[in-house]
């Protein structure tokens, strides 16, 4: 259902979400599109939970991406500014969080910040993605002398189609948790 519509089956709870943290209703924000029900249901139950400093924090760098001053940013450009803050979401569960829309529709439509908060909650939420610890966890396997490196050869076997270029120490050996923090934030 369309939240911009304001369907009665989750508009109420969704009123209650957006309410002030004075008690007093604040007006919940239109979305531009649609999103699936279970979308939808995650985005109700995860609205609120990160502190006004760090919504903030997430508004400074959304409004990085803002290429034309209307505080706003396109469908495509969801997933970079979701990256941006830390997360590592797939394409494909980006598009799901956007309720799965056309190629033309992630180019055309906008959204505001108060749109892409929930969007960013919900991929922070996803317990599928892997974190830093999970990356130095599978490249631990590599560490045959259980110190922090791996062989720069067999892990550029191990990750040929990458095709970034890896720096070794003298040892030709790689840190893997740099090498893990470089892949974070690309």
């Amino acid at each position: 259902k369309d939240l911009s519509t304001g369907s009665k089956d989750h508009s109420q709870g969704f009123r209650r979400l957006a309410a002030k943290s004075d008690g007093s209703a604040a007006p919940a924000p239109p979305l531009p599109f649609q999103l699936s029900q279970s979308c939808l249901s995650v985005l109700i139950k995860l609205l609120i939970e990160f502190s006004k400093g760090q919504q903030d924090d997430f508004k400074e760098a959304f409004l990085l991406f803002d290429r034309t001053g209307e505080s706003k940013i396109t469908l495509s450009q969801v997933g970079d500014v979701i990256r941006a803050l830390g997360q590592n979401p797939t394409n494909a569960e980006i598009k799901k969080i956007l309720g799965n829309p056309s190629n033309e529709e992630m180019n055309a439509k906008k959204i505001g910040f108060d749109e892409f908060l929930p969007m960013l909650q919900a991929a922070a939420n996803n317990k599928d993605q892997g974190g830093f610890e999970d990356f130095v966890e599978g490249l631990r396997v590599f560490d045959k002398e259980g110190n922090g490196t791996v062989m720069g050869a067999e892990l550029r076997h191990v990750l040929a189609t990458l095709g970034e270029k890896m720096k070794e120490d003298s040892n030709g050996c790689i840190n893997y948790e740099a090498f893990v923090r470089h892949i974070m934030s690309i």
